[in-house]
């Protein structure tokens, strides 16, 4: 199994992702449920255009964050750290994520707020079910890696 197949497995496993946005010297972290797309590599989630780091990300801005499991032993940690692009989608785009949205997280029918997209550029997972410490490291750029 390639490096992007087994990162891209666990993260459809997973609901949860924070991400952390920089505006003018200013950080701040979020977390919302979000959809994988293994096709583009990108999570899908909703969040309102209201709050502090929607507002900080504009229509686009770069993102970095996290997605992680909560095991009760060392061996069985696993998560991934990424840093990527943070991007309000509009039209159609925004329709077909919302409707892919909707498929996994049905209550979120209820909420009217826009939905983005991260795109996931660097990728780094620490898969310790592999052994201690073992990362896979994926870029866009190259398509796969493994350290």
């Amino acid at each position: 199994m390639d490096t992007l197949t087994a990162i891209g497995r666990w993260l459809a496993k997973q609901h949860v992702v924070t991400w952390c946005v920089h505006y003018e010297g200013e950080l701040w972290c979020a977390n919302a449920f979000y959809l994988f797309d293994a096709q583009n590599v990108a999570l899908y989630l909703l969040t309102d255009d209201k709050t502090r780091h929607a507002q900080m990300s504009g229509a686009c801005a770069p993102v970095a964050g996290t997605v992680n499991g909560q095991p009760k032993t060392v061996a069985r940690i696993r998560g991934v750290q990424f840093k990527g692009e943070i991007r309000r989608l509009e039209g159609q785009e925004s329709d077909a994520a919302r409707k892919a949205y909707l498929r996994r997280f049905p209550v979120a029918r209820v909420l009217p707020a826009p939905v983005w997209e991260i795109r996931l550029d660097e990728i780094k997972f620490t898969d310790n079910t592999l052994g201690f410490g073992k990362k896979l490291h994926w870029l866009r750029d190259s398509r796969a890696q493994q350290a």
